[in-house]
């Protein structure tokens, strides 16, 4: 790369992250379930207390996550939470980079330039986004692999043998994807992988490090070091979710023209037989690892019977960016000619009708922006309601409770109480204390019921009195 190629790719990575944190400002975001929980057990290492992985309903833990939730909470306290969200925000941000210089180098500047885009506007990542999931800094962390694989000089000597000691670039492979791994285990195929295709034995090492830092961390916690894959599988059954391998096909083509949106599937599609055709396997074989790993680690979820979720193929659809690039832009990488010009008007087409689903689809940005509206209303209510004398009086007689699990972990951070102040009335109904309920239609929809838990938990109990309302919610207390 030229130096004012360098420089004009600087200056675009330095556009987007000023872009990105002048949204964080602006429109200001928190985490998701899983990330209050991640947070509630990172304050619960610094308190020396051991962390509630067997809470009702506890999400699977990940221990990178509560290491970062750690150090955040020691560094920002009350704030670590929006920081959570930021280090998403920017994850989005360097995963966009990470795509294009992968694709630049694979498939050509302008290729992985489109490719860029379709992931940095996936509606699907900018969401997962603005509410702090591990799934884009994990992505992020895979897809800078990625780049290093790529973007490492061509051996001169025969590959060394399995106990030599790898060079610094393949152990800055592996210590990303052993990152990655602490964040999900979709990484642990990618860095076997790797490590076989460089004939390692320190890189299957390495490799092993992440699932046995995982089990390690549940041994000690739990006392079982399957935990977290035994604990998944009962969370699913438990909300209902669908599972298994019969379900994997149907949900694989859904899943990922939601994420992607119809054209772009297509074109990403098309791209994938071109880029075969006219770059050959080999060249494409990081790209095809990336999809094709992510695609058997979705099956795996199947047959393991895990839940069948769409976060589960965000690398295989991150992958599948590469190529619908390559379908739109790959005319550029080709001499002067009739086949550049028949692909330059079929990329015009192409084009033409994503530019008419885009303006089809305008009301996808007004979703997004009532999203992000909704999620920071409601939490500047349940902290208001947290925090009156009402709900105070009534939690001096006995514990908070919500209608079910969803909001648990979000008020135990806001609050910094123990598992057994704050609970949830589909688990336990409790004669005193402050009870929380949730009004709204959309709040009620989201926050008020949930799988697995009866809709009458969202109706005051005998004995409860209404004390308080502040926006969404409002408390009803019962003391002796």
């Amino acid at each position: 790369m030229t130096a004012t190629g360098r420089r004009a790719e600087l200056a675009g990575v330095a556009a987007l992250t000023l872009g990105a944190l002048a949204l964080f400002v602006t429109a200001p975001t928190y985490p998701n379930y899983d990330a209050y929980y991640h947070l509630v057990w990172g304050r619960e290492l610094l308190d020396g207390v051991t962390p509630t992985f067997e809470a009702y309903k506890a999400p699977t833990q990940h221990p990178l996550e509560i290491a970062v939730a750690a150090v955040l909470g020691a560094v920002l306290g009350a704030d670590a939470d929006r920081a959570f969200v930021l280090i998403a925000v920017l994850s989005l941000v360097w995963l966009a980079w990470a795509v294009y210089r992968l694709g630049a180098r694979v498939l050509g500047p302008w290729p992985g330039l489109a490719a860029a885009f379709f992931a940095a506007s996936s509606f699907s990542l900018l969401l997962l986004a603005a509410r702090g999931y591990r799934d884009v800094p994990f992505l992020a962390l895979v897809f800078w692999a990625a780049v290093r694989v790529v973007e490492a000089p061509a051996p001169a000597a025969p590959v060394p043998p399995p106990l030599a000691r790898p060079p610094g670039r393949d152990l800055h492979v592996a210590g990303l994807l052993v990152l990655a791994g602490l964040l999900r285990p979709e990484a642990w195929i990618l860095a076997g992988l790797f490590a076989l295709w460089r004939r390692s034995a320190w890189l299957l090492a390495a490799a092993a490090a992440a699932p046995l830092i995982w089990a390690g961390v549940d041994l000690a916690v739990t006392g079982d070091p399957l935990r977290s894959l035994t604990g998944t599988s009962e969370l699913a059954e438990d909300l209902g979710r669908e599972r298994g391998i019969a379900k994997v096909p149907g949900a694989f083509v859904t899943f990922v023209f939601d994420a992607l949106r119809p054209p772009v599937a297509i074109a990403a599609v098309a791209g994938l037989v071109a880029a075969w055709r006219m770059l050959g396997w080999r060249r494409l074989v990081v790209p095809l690892a990336l999809l094709l790993s992510g695609v058997v680690t979705f099956v795996g979820t199947g047959v393991a019977g895990l839940s069948i979720l769409p976060r589960y193929l965000t690398v295989p659809t991150v992958a599948l960016c590469l190529f619908a690039g390559y379908a739109v832009a790959g005319f550029t990488t080709l001499p002067a000619g009739r086949l550049r010009r028949l692909w330059t008007y079929g990329a015009v087409v192409v084009l033409a009708g994503g530019l008419v689903f885009a303006v089809a689809r305008l009301h996808v940005v007004d979703r997004l922006t009532a999203e992000l509206a909704f999620i920071d209303g409601t939490h500047r209510d349940l902290e208001a309601i947290l925090h009156t004398p009402e709900v105070r009086a009534g939690m001096a007689c006995g514990p908070l409770t919500f209608p079910n699990y969803r909001l648990v972990p979000d008020a135990r951070w806001m609050l910094d109480l123990p598992a057994d102040r704050v609970g949830s009335r589909s688990a336990r109904r409790r004669p005193y204390g402050a009870a929380i309920f949730v009004v709204g239609r959309k709040a009620l929809r989201r926050h008020g019921f949930a799988d697995g838990a009866s809709p009458l938990t969202n109706v005051p109990d005998p004995g409860f009195e209404r004390a308080v309302r502040r926006g969404r919610f409002v408390a009803y207390v019962s003391c002796p």
